[in-house]
């Protein structure tokens, strides 16, 4: 009956293509008291039908292969028993630590079968990021790339280990793959048993461990499929790194929702020109991207490569305005913006057929109903992005986990965000910052996002972070740490160009006063740690000390 909802939820949603408002107005979480994503949908229905000798993944370059979703289910099915006979058991926590290659796919859904809970991890960890892994997420078996396995020296005593290429003391993932491809289950996997253990990123404090259960993000992201526009049969391109949420969001569940293709390009390093051609070469239907590869994808001939492409999209922090007009003119399609978090699954986006608003982050999602919060949980123009929980969405998370394992639920009422944005009056939502990164200059509210996106603009600014600078007569200035372009100059007249460049696009009360040129600090995900350059300048301002690597703009005559 669970899996009848979610297929009857699957095909609403197709149903209303492009027409969000019934899309909004009509869409309900399907109920479901027992789920298992890879038996009851995987196995069930791809694997089976006449899609089943269709490509379920395809991977070009490194690692490249090509399985279809009969072959993924055949082989999750055999590693789901080898695993069985190793002692991993429901509810067991398994670290997955794979890069994008077959196994990565495989080990995830035989976890699911299994009633496991896959820990997904990037490759990029140290030993003490495992360490904290292994104590706090309770790590009792690991799957991981052969050449990491030193990496595990002296973690988790007794866990089983298992390497993909083969380790000294660890079992080599092929020999699992030679049981019985028939697969029983213990017994029934609940709807709200858990999944997945989520590391958050860690921006601002040590990461919070983030629990989803098997309906949040399989049946969650449904909506996602919906806002990527994905089809059966479509090939569906996410850049993202396995052991991430939005991996998980557009390299798992929402193609294989829609019976769509999942298409990896494994580089050894990410090479914009290669990554189009790839594209175009391949058939690729639908894409979504962060907007960093989004800019490096602009500075190539973008007109040779458009392909086979039908829809695109960008997620994982708002988008420039003038990279989306650039596309457009060079691809004549329009990219489409979604906002989410690990915590939940897709709750504001640009949905196919909608008009895009430039700055815009688009609208509410389908089964998602937000608010605009202040600290004292009232309605306000600019507030707090919170969900109501009255009934809560099905692709909320389940809860953060505590330190004694128990699992502390969203309060009740809302869940909020910590995101800060404003509406206007046709329901369309414009990002302004997280609420710990809003600040006050001279009494006005800074949204460090909208300085940075007038900078990003500056042809010798690659990257960019704005914080406050304390003062002692406007309380803070706008100050930003800057990456420079390639062949970019730290110089005077660099610095000049760019205070010249804000000053015709901001009012003077938003101007960054402060420029200075470094390497950004970022947690292990890629985000900027702004939290460190505030913790900077606090510093500096108690001891009196100004970098002499800092341009202000009161050194710049030409400016007055």
């Amino acid at each position: 009956m669970s899996a009848a909802a979610f297929k009857q939820a699957r095909e609403f949603l197709f149903a209303h293509h492009g027409n969000y408002p019934a899309a909004h107005r009509d869409f309900r979480w399907p109920v479901m008291e027992h789920f298992n994503y890879a038996l009851d949908w995987f196995d069930a229905e791809l694997a089976t039908g006449p899609q089943a000798q269709h490509a379920a993944l395809r991977i070009v370059g490194d690692a490249a292969a090509t399985r279809s979703f009969a072959e993924l289910s055949d082989a999750s099915s055999r590693l789901a028993n080898s695993l069985r006979r190793l002692g991993v058991q429901r509810g067991d926590r398994i670290l997955v630590m794979l890069g994008n290659v077959v196994p990565l796919w495989e080990t995830m859904l035989a976890a699911m079968k299994l009633g496991a809970v896959v820990v997904p991890a990037t490759t990029l960890l140290a030993p003490a990021d495992l360490r904290d892994r292994f104590d706090r997420g309770r790590v009792r078996h690991v799957v991981a790339r052969a050449e990491d396995a030193p990496k595990f020296e002296g973690l988790g005593a007794g866990t089983t280990r298992i390497a993909v290429g083969g380790a000294p003391g660890w079992i080599d993932y092929a020999s699992l793959l030679e049981a019985p491809a028939d697969f029983a289950p213990d017994g029934v996997t609940r709807a709200t048993d858990p999944l997945l253990l989520y590391f958050t990123s860690g921006t601002t404090a040590k990461p919070k461990l983030v629990l989803h259960d098997q309906q949040s993000y399989p049946v969650g992201h449904l909506i996602t499929m919906y806002w990527l526009g994905l089809r059966p049969g479509d090939l569906h391109l996410n850049i993202s790194s396995p052991g991430w949420a939005k991996h998980a969001w557009s390299c798992f569940f929402a193609p294989w929702n829609a019976g769509a293709a999942v298409f990896i390009n494994n580089q050894p390093r990410f090479d914009a020109k290669d990554m189009l051609a790839a594209m175009s070469r391949e058939g690729v239907t639908t894409f979504c991207a962060p907007p960093t590869v989004w800019r490096m994808l602009v500075q190539h001939d973008m007109a040779a490569h458009r392909g086979a492409l039908r829809e695109i999209c960008s997620a994982g922090e708002p988008l420039n305005p003038e990279i989306i007009e650039h596309v457009r003119r060079e691809w004549g399609m329009t990219i489409r913006e979604g906002y989410g978090q690990t915590e939940t699954t897709l709750q504001i986006a640009a949905f196919p057929g909608q008009p895009v608003k430039p700055g815009s982050m688009g609208q509410e999602s389908p089964g998602y109903r937000l608010r605009l919060l202040d600290h004292d949980g009232e309605e306000i123009e600019e507030g707090e992005i919170s969900i109501a929980l009255d009934p809560a969405p099905v692709a909320l998370m389940r809860g953060y986990q505590q330190d004694d394992g128990s699992i502390a639920p969203p309060a009740l009422g809302f869940y909020r965000t910590g995101d800060v944005a404003t509406k206007d009056a046709d329901g369309y939502y414009t990002y302004v910052g997280r609420a710990d990164d809003v600040f006050k200059a001279s009494d006005y509210r800074i949204s460090p996002f909208e300085l940075e996106s007038v900078l990003i603009e500056h042809a010798a600014v690659a990257e960019c972070a704005v914080v406050p600078a304390p003062d002692a007569m406007r309380m803070a200035l706008p100050k930003a740490f800057l990456a420079l372009a390639p062949g970019a100059a730290a110089d005077r007249e660099t610095m000049l160009s760019i205070f010249q460049h804000l000053r015709g696009r901001l009012a003077p009360f938003k101007r960054v006063r402060r420029l200075e040129v470094m390497e950004l600090p970022k947690t292990i995900s890629g985000k900027i740690r702004r939290v460190e350059l505030r913790q900077l300048e606090e510093r500096r301002f108690a001891s009196n000390e100004r970098p002499a690597t800092e341009a202000r703009e009161e050194d710049f005559p030409e400016l007055r």
